[in-house]
């Protein structure tokens, strides 16, 4: 008997995300589990949302019509919300992908993970920090490179580019949160497996390597400069903090 995937429901906040960037969110969401409920919510009567519209049908998304009931604000958050909700208490998915870069979702997100559901955030590089933090992951879509057919987004080309080392060394709470976590993670050799960094990591924060340009965790740790590695190229590759040079003795 083959295991059940896990069931992930995907709420798309169509008034404030690119629709260029489906195919790669469904794409990671692929990874996590089976993407079985699909919804885009918006005022689908807005010029502003064709772009969407032409994608629904070939991705077997939903819209859900929501009416702006003032003028300048849209009512598509509180629906979107009230849905989540519903869906939580009734259909019970194991993780939810939220698609926006509104911080008004944070408390959804942290009810959502309060009752053990995982949530995959998807946003521009400018989504508050509440927000990123409260999800157990999330990907900036300016930086993920569009799946296998799809087009080309407008993001700029700079937002993709790697960090340097230096970069990523003067990133104070990037360094604080890799070296506690390989602390955490480290054996009576003080050696730490990058999977157990990970896990730990992953308690601590929403995070993943490539919103710094690197595809992996082993690339990033590398990158920085700041560890020793062993076993490189397989699954066992462990890490810790390099130490300082001994000085030179006196003459």
């Amino acid at each position: 008997m083959t295991e059940s995937k896990p069931r992930v429901a995907l709420l798309i906040d169509a008034d404030n995300s690119p629709a260029a960037k489906i195919g790669v969110i469904l794409n990671e969401l692929s990874t996590f589990g089976e993407s079985n409920i699909r919804r885009a919510y918006g005022n689908w009567k807005k010029n502003e949302l064709r772009g969407w519209e032409e994608l629904l049908h070939e991705h077997a998304i939903r819209p859900m019509q929501q009416f702006d009931y003032t003028k300048g604000k849209n009512a598509s958050d509180m629906a979107m919300v009230i849905d989540a909700l519903d869906l939580l208490y009734t259909d019970r998915p194991d993780a939810f992908g939220i698609v926006s870069s509104d911080a008004d979702f944070t408390p959804l997100v942290m009810h959502l993970r309060a009752k053990g559901a995982a949530v995959y955030g998807f946003g521009a590089r400018k989504t508050p920090e509440p927000f990123v933090n409260a999800c157990s992951r999330f990907l900036f879509l300016d930086d993920l490179r569009p799946a296998a057919g799809e087009p080309e987004a407008d993001a700029a080309p700079a937002q993709r580019l790697k960090l340097t080392p230096t970069q990523l060394r003067q990133d104070k709470k990037l360094v604080n949160l890799l070296l506690n976590a390989v602390e955490a993670a480290e054996d009576d050799d003080g050696w730490a497996r990058v999977n157990h960094v990970g896990n730990q990591i992953s308690n601590q924060a929403s995070f993943d390597s490539r919103n710094y340009g690197y595809s992996t965790l082993t690339k990033l740790l590398a990158a920085t400069g700041l560890f020793e590695m062993i076993d490189e190229g397989r699954s066992s590759v462990s890490v810790r903090e390099k130490l300082p040079p001994k000085s030179a003795p006196r003459s």
